[in-house]
């Protein structure tokens, strides 16, 4: 879709038009009635000197009323004629200005610069993509109270919403590239990323009232906290289990295997201790009949759940992914050996020097991965990128075979810690990141190794936006800045509900 860009005529320059005419006219009615008034008055204190005085007298009266009265349609042609030439000055003038004659000055509407531009396609990306994960969260609290027929209108206009931000987040991955090359090109593609967002927001925006008109907290108060409750109650209890989990994991591999999920029970409980101040808030105003309140309160309780829940299963799903690689590994290095051998005996479509650079680039990679496998803990998924990076170079298919279910664990993996970082710190985390999260998402089938790298970027890019985000004072690219409170309690502490920008935060 195509985005204006510039801003036409004011709607009421027509009005001004007519209010300089009335002027005009009313301007010349006075100077007529200026130069009549003192033909047209009469000396009523004069003396009467006799009959034939007063007849000269009254014949000099008639007169000069009939002089008077003869100036009169003069007067008006010529006020009416200076009014018409007034009006005919005022259009000319207007057009002067507004075309490109020799005899004018142009005089361009107003337009964003380049770097405008830019860094509203950059709040628009984060705006709409807060939007989508949050809607997206409430989404499911509404789902588990009526069912997946009851939300079809507005789990369909979710998919919409995410297709638009897709395309968004494609064409700001192909900006940040360097395509297009040309300025005008490249105005362009940040008026479409504009428009993308917008879109994805108005999609969101037409389905609130829906939303509303579902959920109807004010009916339905009661059952949407026992629902609320029973999740947080859930979520307690798996803690104990997934802290136990991680401390075994610990001891099993190396440092670097659980890295991505340091802090993270810790994380997931201040969030449910957050959730149990909230919703007892929200029973107790609901018992007062404070349903406005209480309804607040639920929802940013929900919020802190739903957080919870990202943190404990992001644990739990690295779990398995380490259980995964560490039963791949061996296949992958026998898997990668025969790709060496098939590369040492067909010929080469590369220069022979290039070729066994790459072949002993890989032997070598494969070596430290044996030597990690028999001196103590390791990283499965570390090792297994190692192999199918050292490899990829010499692969005809990097996603066949065992090589590419290991290229697609590995990918799959990043993205998730990605997105467990952008969706548990959205509050700091800016459109580069996003970005690059994205990028990683459409890459994961056809290229996991490409996928991999874009989500590790992602994953720097949010870390480093949320160490950024503590300091005011800072400036960086992402365009956010502000404070932490209470640690990272930022988007529980101010919570959403279905919706795009302009509804997304109504009470």
């Amino acid at each position: 879709m195509t985005s204006s860009l510039f801003r036409g005529r004011p709607r009421r320059a027509t009005s001004h038009i007519s209010v300089r005419v009335a002027h005009t006219l009313l301007g010349g009615l006075a100077g007529v009635v200026w130069l009549v008034l003192p033909g047209t008055t009469f000396d009523e204190g004069a003396a009467v000197a006799g009959p034939r005085t007063g007849t000269v007298q009254r014949v000099e009266a008639q007169e000069d009323e009939s002089s008077a009265a003869d100036l009169v349609l003069p007067l008006l042609a010529v006020g009416a004629a200076g009014a018409v030439a007034g009006y005919t000055y005022v259009r000319r003038t207007r057009r002067a200005r507004t075309r490109t004659t020799p005899g004018g000055s142009l005089v361009a509407p107003w337009t964003p610069s380049t770097g405008e531009l830019d860094a509203q396609a950059k709040a628009l990306l984060v705006t709409a993509d807060d939007c989508v994960r949050g809607s997206r969260a409430q989404l499911g609290f509404v789902e588990a109270r009526f069912g997946e027929t009851a939300v079809a209108p507005l789990a369909a206009a979710l998919r919409d919403a995410e297709g638009e931000l897709t395309a968004a987040f494609r064409m700001r991955q192909q900006y940040d590239d360097g395509v297009p090359e040309e300025a005008a090109a490249r105005r362009h593609a940040l008026a479409g990323i504009v428009g993308r967002c917008e879109e994805a927001g108005r999609r969101l925006d037409g389905e609130a009232a829906g939303f509303d008109l579902l959920r109807a907290l004010e009916k339905g108060l009661g059952e949407a906290l026992e629902i609320a409750e029973g999740r947080f109650r859930a979520l307690a209890g798996r803690t104990g289990t997934v802290e136990a989990l991680l401390a075994d994991w610990r001891e099993r591999y190396a440092p670097s295997a659980t890295a991505p999920v340091t802090g993270h029970t810790e994380q997931a409980k201040d969030r449910l201790v957050f959730a149990t101040l909230r919703l007892n808030q929200s029973r107790q105003c609901a018992d007062r009949a404070e349903t406005e309140r209480a309804a607040l309160h639920l929802r940013a309780a929900e919020g802190a759940i739903a957080q919870a829940a990202v943190f404990l299963d992001g644990v739990e799903r690295l779990g398995a992914a380490l259980a995964s690689a560490e039963a791949l590994v061996p296949t992958a290095l026998t898997g990668a050996e025969a790709e060496l051998a098939r590369a040492r005996s067909r010929p080469a479509d590369v220069p022979s020097g290039e070729l066994w650079a790459r072949i002993l680039h890989a032997d070598g990679a494969l070596a430290v991965v044996r030597d990690e496998r028999t001196t103590g803990p390791s990283d499965p998924l570390a090792a297994l990128r190692r192999i199918v990076r050292s490899v990829a170079p010499l692969t005809a298919e990097p996603t066949a075979g065992v090589l590419g279910a290991a290229a697609l664990l590995v990918g799959r993996t990043a993205i998730s810690a990605a997105d467990d970082v952008v969706a548990t710190h959205r509050g700091a985390v800016g459109a580069a990141a996003r970005t690059r999260l994205a990028e990683a998402s459409r890459l994961l089938a056809e290229d996991p190794t490409a996928a991999d790298e874009y989500a590790g970027a992602a994953r720097d890019l949010a870390e480093q936006d949320v160490r950024v985000y503590g300091n005011p004072a800072a400036e960086h690219e992402s365009g956010v800045a502000g404070a932490i409170l209470g640690g990272v309690l930022l988007d529980a502490e101010t919570p959403t509900t279905f919706g795009g920008p302009r509804t997304r935060t109504r009470a």
